[in-house]
């Protein structure tokens, strides 16, 4: 009597074990498929709001002001550095978001004009920001002092987007 009293008591603590341990492993399985869930959420939103931050240029305006330029002696290779070095100094003016300058590609193709020395481009946020860059002392001494003793001709395109 005693052992089947014993069986029966193993039995039904197996029963209720298995009970437990299948409830545990849905339980889990239900935790595990809401947090991924929830971080697939958090990533996908993370990783849509990383992106539309990192392009002002789809939410903000910008107004690019092209400068290109034909040196005194052509093809002067320090005289193109020192254009080049002087436009990074056009960081510093407030409202200036960039400010880059280059030597023109050579192409054979009709369409293209690499006949300059130097292509500028200075990117402000709309005409206000053009006219405080144009009158700010920064560009005035450059222009003073490096372009116009240096540049030849100059070619300006303002375009806005």
């Amino acid at each position: 009597m005693l052992f089947c009293k014993y069986l029966r008591e193993l039995v039904y603590n197996a029963d209720s074990f298995l009970e437990y341990l299948s409830y545990s492993i849905i339980k889990t399985k239900i935790m595990l498929q809401i947090n991924m869930t929830f971080f697939s959420c958090f990533f996908m939103l993370f990783l849509g709001c990383s992106v539309s931050n990192h392009d002002p240029a789809n939410t903000e305006p910008v107004l690019t002001h092209v400068v290109l330029c034909w040196l005194k002696e052509p093809g002067n290779a320090e005289q193109r550095d020192r254009i080049i070095e002087m436009t990074e100094t056009f960081r510093a003016i407030p409202g200036v978001r960039a400010a880059r300058a280059g030597n023109p590609i050579m192409s054979e193709r009709d369409i293209v004009d690499d006949s300059f020395d130097v292509g500028i481009i200075i990117e402000v946020r709309d005409e206000a920001g053009l006219k405080k860059y144009l009158d700010h002392p920064i560009h005035q001494k450059a222009k003073k002092e490096v372009l116009l003793p240096l540049v030849e001709r100059v070619l300006v395109y303002d375009f806005a987007k």
